[in-house]
C-alpha cells in the first residue's frame, strides 16, 4: 500500500476514536431566583435548615446552605468540603473530637477541644475529609456555599 493509502487509515481510525468518545456534560447553573425559591421552599419544612441543591452525585456536591440554629457536630468518612460565606455570622468549631449526649442523638452533637473562630461574609473554609466541624452558634442566619468532593483520600 502507498504512503497516501497508510494516512488516510490512520486518519479515518484517528476520527473514529475521536467519534466515540462521550461528548463532555453540558455545564450547570443556578440563577439566584432558582436558588431563593429551593431555600424559601426548604423553608416550609425545615425553617433551621435550608439547603438549596445544585448538583449531588457520587463524586461531589454543590449547594447552598442556609441555617438559622446550630444542629449537631459532623465528620465526613469521605469528602473534603468548601464553605463560602455567602451572608450571615456564625462560629465554627473544626477539629477536636466530637461529643454525642448520653441519647446518642447526633442533633445535639458537640465538640471537644476543637478551634473555634467567627466566619462571616467572604470567607472561606476548607474542611478536610474526617475533620469534625460544628457551627456551635449563629448570630444572624448563615448562608453559604458547600462544595465536597466525595473523594476517598489516602
Amino acid at each position: 500500500m502507498s504512503r497516501l493509502v497508510w494516512f488516510t487509515l490512520a486518519a479515518l481510525v484517528i476520527a473514529a476514536a475521536a467519534d466515540a468518545q462521550p461528548a463532555p456534560a453540558p455545564a450547570r447553573a443556578m440563577t439566584r431566583a432558582e436558588v431563593l425559591a429551593q431555600l424559601d421552599a426548604a423553608a416550609a419544612t425545615s425553617p433551621q435548615m435550608m439547603v438549596a441543591r445544585m448538583v449531588n452525585t457520587e463524586s461531589h456536591r454543590v449547594n447552598v446552605v442556609k441555617r438559622t440554629v446550630p444542629q449537631g457536630a459532623i465528620a465526613h468518612d469521605v469528602g473534603t468540603e468548601v464553605h463560602y460565606i455567602i451572608e450571615g455570622a456564625a462560629t465554627l468549631v473544626t477539629g477536636g473530637t466530637i461529643v454525642r449526649p448520653a441519647a446518642g442523638g447526633a442533633a445535639g452533637a458537640t465538640i471537644r477541644g476543637g478551634v473555634s473562630r467567627v466566619v462571616q461574609p467572604g470567607d472561606i473554609v476548607l474542611v478536610p475529609v474526617g475533620t469534625p466541624h460544628w457551627y456551635s452558634t449563629i448570630a444572624q442566619p448563615l448562608t453559604y456555599l458547600e462544595v465536597r468532593f466525595d473523594v476517598k483520600e489516602p
